[in-house]
């Protein structure tokens, strides 16, 4: 009798200590690039971050403008210190960083935005952005005068580079006549380096701006002049409504909540996720009303294939800016292939450098 009292109260204890594990507050931190306000990548990733507060028994922290480096590692670090439960990186450049933490706290969670390096307690996640990427130039082909559309671009890695190639599928597929030629900012954010990459681009006959940078300015170039943009990162159409046609979003939200529950229930494992439209990661806002409904009921159109899986964006034949077939003709690109891009399809001006 005394033995069959013994394990029930040690199986009560257990259920208790269960039960408060599942109730503990989760410290969950995240690292940004750039200032939350700059309507952009970091805005997007604190909009996931507030769905997170939403959740019961979830503390978010953060810490903004964090440049890429050592400044990252001090960052992460003092997370980790702290006593966090998982750690959210942001920026690609965070990867290293994060990753030498990460060994020296095998307890805590860290996911790396955009990279490709994992440990046994650090992910990676990101979305397919290129999906997105190729309905907006699918609006931009159409809209387009000259027949030349320009892009302001970050910094040469696969991820960017990807996008610009997506993008210039998309308008080639609605109008072959497009060249898009591509201006290297090396900034993630620089509102003012942004715009007078802009404006070159305008200089040369582009009437249409793209972008993958994290303010608007690119955006307010083209309304200046009076010709349209195609904005990234969240809906900025309030910053250039004139000229703003649509734009390729995130919506960090899905990943966050995943990986909170995940964790909370003891069943989260390093993985590489890469969603698309259809966990709705990724998507397109709001058409601008300057573009006919024709026009919008064809990208709508190829949209729900591509969310259903029945289209694909990287289908052979595709040639590089050489003419080199980089994509056989019937071929879906891989993901290892699309993860490695380094070089420009037919139809882009510009380096890859």
């Amino acid at each position: 009798m005394r033995k069959v009292l013994v394990l029930c109260l040690i199986c009560l204890g257990l259920l208790i200590g269960s039960a408060y594990g599942s109730k503990k507050e989760l410290k969950v931190g995240f690292i940004y690039v750039s200032p939350i306000g700059d309507a952009g990548w970091s805005y997007a990733h604190d909009l996931g971050r507030k769905a997170l507060e939403a959740m019961p028994g979830v503390k978010t922290f953060y810490v903004e403008s964090v440049p890429e480096g050592s400044d990252a590692e001090r960052v992460i670090l003092n997370m980790a210190r702290k006593g966090y439960d998982i750690i959210f990186a942001t920026s690609f450049g965070y990867m290293d960083s994060m990753l030498k933490i990460a060994k020296k706290y095998p307890n805590i969670v860290f996911m790396h935005c955009s990279g490709f390096k994992r440990a046994k307690n650090m992910g990676t996640y990101f979305g397919r952005m290129y999906q997105a990427r190729y309905l907006s130039g699918m609006v931009a082909g159409a809209m387009t005068k000259s027949n030349v559309l320009g892009y302001v671009a970050a910094f040469p890695i696969p991820e960017v580079i990807r996008g610009i190639n997506a993008f210039t599928l998309g308008a080639q597929a609605v109008n072959p006549k497009v060249k898009v030629r591509v201006v290297w900012t090396k900034t993630w954010y620089d509102p003012a380096t942004e715009k007078e990459a802009a404006k070159s681009l305008l200089d040369v006959g582009a009437d249409v701006i793209t972008q993958h940078q994290d303010s608007p300015a690119a955006q307010e170039a083209a309304q200046e002049r009076g010709v349209y943009s195609v904005g990234y990162n969240s809906d900025m159409s309030k910053f250039a409504p004139k000229a703003h046609l649509t734009a390729p979003v995130w919506n960090w939200a899905p990943i966050y909540i995943e990986i909170v529950k995940e964790v909370r229930e003891g069943t989260w494992k390093s993985r590489d996720i890469w969603y698309g439209l259809e966990h709705k990661v990724v998507d397109l806002a709001p058409f601008g009303p300057m573009v006919p409904k024709d026009i919008q009921q064809k990208v709508l159109t190829k949209k729900e294939a591509l969310t259903r899986g029945q289209a694909k964006v990287f289908v052979g034949p595709i040639k590089d800016q050489q003419g080199k077939v980089r994509i056989a003709e019937g071929q879906v690109a891989t993901d290892v292939q699309l993860l490695s891009m380094d070089w420009f399809v037919q139809g882009v001006i510009g380096t890859t450098e």
